[in-house]
């Protein structure tokens, strides 16, 4: 008897591999990483600038770079069954320095699909 369907015989390629999923959140990871590193240079280079810290928040960044977007996710979650809670927890977010926000799940998606390849640590003496 056979469980699932028989991917060979259709031509369709099988389900994903474990290690699929794993290159596909070190990607993310890494890319949202490299979006945080960009907006800290440019919150660093800011800082310098006016010769004290800035922290430009994620609303900022997302209106200089497309209000339009921005307006239309409000208006989206407006009109949802937890609209006002939806809308006050994305203002929080929007609040938080942009680094911060794109940076921490790049750090947890590119943790998450790092190798699970066991290390084999070695004393002196075993060399």
């Amino acid at each position: 008897m056979q469980k699932g369907p028989n991917f060979k015989a259709s031509g369709l390629p099988g389900p994903p591999k474990d290690g699929d999923m794993r290159l596909l959140l070190r990607v993310v990871g890494t890319l949202l990483i490299a979006c945080a590193v960009i907006l800290v240079i440019i919150d660093g280079t800011k800082s310098l600038g006016s010769n004290g810290l800035v922290l430009t928040p994620l609303g900022d960044t997302w209106t200089q770079i497309h209000p339009a977007s921005l307006e239309a996710l409000k208006t989206f979650l407006g009109s949802r069954l937890f609209g006002p809670l939806l809308e006050t927890v994305v203002t929080a977010i929007l609040g938080f320095p942009g680094w911060a926000v794109i940076g921490v799940p790049g750090l947890l998606l590119a943790w998450a699909g790092r190798s699970r390849r066991e290390r084999v640590y070695l004393r002196h003496d075993q060399i």
